[in-house]
């Protein structure tokens, strides 16, 4: 399982909603020179420490919560620990996670440990999102905790799972910021934090991979993964490079016991600084935005819509967008992003995430097996996605496909009882046989076919026609499922017999 290094409280995923001070962005020490991977090893890294560990804070944080079990104190008094316990801990005082109703308990103050990252001499510092969310104080830490600010939240994005910190100081020292894109894997790292909260503690590994997406962590995943430790309370430290460069902040691990397995994940501090100085300077986040559904590439849909490499398909387009101003249409496959190629979705999100609305792109797509070129106007992502009589497509003579599947139309009722949308078309599947080869694919009940083979469908008679003589018994579906589009082929070729 993934899990949070670090305090996780349950809140609003929005950004603070207190009106945003305009503050200009801090000076800071950014050095980008190229690594010197041709080195020879030091035998100690001390001098390295101690240019970056000075830079490292202890973040606690304090919340109000209600006290369900006071016999389990101390341990859940640890948010750390409480995290690991997931959803079999109890929650508190209510069944929204399906628990037992229980009676108030006394309120009782929840305290955290992370970590943080100074930023500016003058008091910025960046941490996790999780370490601060929904607490009603904020504490800064330095030699060991002797020494404490109470800290302003900035800002918070939980997308990214990042936040900005203020205390009021002055002639401190900030991290220098290094290159995160130019990180390979097998560069050494060392990771700076408060694991636990037994105080500053600093481990070593290299660079296991980048650009590790996928978890299921955060909506925007872009990680540096790592083999040094990192363990509960190094949440929003430092990772650092052999030059004592910062190049990520450490968030989360992978374990199945709670400690470092040598699965660690940082955010690259190239997407830290773009987030951070969006949070000084207006108080939130305003990310890019195309207008379009998108679904990753199986092999199957690769060989259908003409594509050998990556790239994702156009599911729909939304109105007044810049991919519909453009003339994006459903069904087009995009390949490129300003010349990069686009591997998956999480990638094409990630890069259009990280330019500015107003920003013109250039989309390279596939359509109907020929490339084609579009420029897109970016608009501002809003704060959401995109979002009768049974017929059943079943042939006794086996000509047909789609067998074993059946379809209604849309009615008032269904639309209501399955919150449809007004406006959506299709024919509802009613019934899908466990054995059939839609089955196989993941057609379920509930589904809207909106596609037959690129013909719209508006019907459950639709349905069955467009089924009926089909010219191959591959079916190509575009389906509606839980406010997202997704092509789905259906494969009813009967397997060649082998003596």
């Amino acid at each position: 399982m993934a899990t949070v290094a670090g305090l996780l409280v349950v809140a609003p995923a929005y950004a603070d909603s207190k009106e945003a001070k305009t503050r200009a962005v801090p000076q800071l020490k950014i050095d980008h020179a190229a690594a010197k991977r041709d080195a020879i090893a030091p035998r100690s890294y001390s001098a390295v420490v101690k240019k970056a560990a000075p830079s490292v804070v202890y973040v606690f944080s304090t919340k109000t919560v209600r006290n369900p079990h006071p016999e389990m104190m101390p341990f859940f008094n640890d948010p750390m620990f409480r995290r690991f316990f997931g959803d079999q801990m109890p929650d508190e005082g209510d069944n929204r996670r399906g628990g037992r109703q229980r009676q108030r308990m006394p309120e009782m103050k929840q305290r955290g440990l992370g970590s943080g990252v100074i930023i500016s001499a003058d008091g910025y510092i960046l941490t996790n999102n999780h370490v601060v969310d929904g607490a009603d104080e904020v504490k800064i830490g330095f030699d060991g905790g002797k020494k404490e600010f109470v800290a302003e939240v900035i800002g918070r994005d939980p997308k990214t799972d990042l936040a900005v910190l203020k205390i009021d100081a002055a002639d401190l020292t900030p991290a220098t910021l290094g290159d995160s894109d130019a990180l390979e894997v097998g560069d050494v790292v060392l990771a700076i934090g408060n694991p636990f909260g037994i105080g500053q503690t600093v481990t070593s590994g290299i660079v296991s991979a980048t650009g590790r997406g996928g978890l299921g962590i955060e909506e925007y995943e872009d990680f540096i993964q790592t083999d040094a430790a990192i363990n509960p309370g190094n949440s929003g430290g430092a990772l650092v490079d052999a030059e004592g460069r910062l190049v990520g902040i450490n968030t989360a691990i992978y374990s199945r016991t709670g400690g470092s397995m040598g699965l660690g994940f940082a955010i690259p501090a190239s997407l830290a600084r773009s987030v951070m100085e969006q949070l000084i300077t207006g108080g939130k986040i305003v990310r890019g935005y195309i207008g379009v559904g998108i679904q990753d590439l199986s092999p199957e849909l690769k060989k259908e819509f003409g594509v050998d490499d990556g790239g994702v398909i156009v599911t729909g387009v939304s109105p007044d967008t810049g991919a519909e101003k453009a003339g994006i249409k459903q069904g087009d496959v995009i390949v490129k992003l300003d010349g990069e190629p686009i591997a998956d979705g999480r990638r094409l999100r990630l890069m259009v995430g990280k330019r500015a609305p107003g920003t013109e792109v250039k989309l390279d797509i596939v359509r109907d097996g020929k490339p084609q070129t579009f420029k897109v106007k970016l608009g501002t992502q809003p704060d959401s996605p995109m979002g009768g009589k049974d017929e059943r497509i079943e042939k006794t003579d086996d000509e047909g496909t789609l067998n074993g599947v059946g379809v209604t139309d849309i009615t008032k009722e269904t639309r209501t009882q399955l919150n449809l949308p007004a406006d959506l078309k299709g024919a509802l599947v009613t019934e899908v046989e466990p054995d059939s080869a839609a089955a196989k694919v993941g057609l379920a009940e509930g589904d809207v076919i909106l596609e037959i083979n690129r013909q719209p469908v508006e019907s459950a008679k639709q349905a069955v026609d467009l089924t009926a003589k089909p010219d191959s018994k591959r079916t190509l579906l575009l389906v509606w499922r839980d406010g997202a589009r997704l092509y789905v082929m259906v494969d009813e070729t009967k397997p060649e017999k082998k003596d």
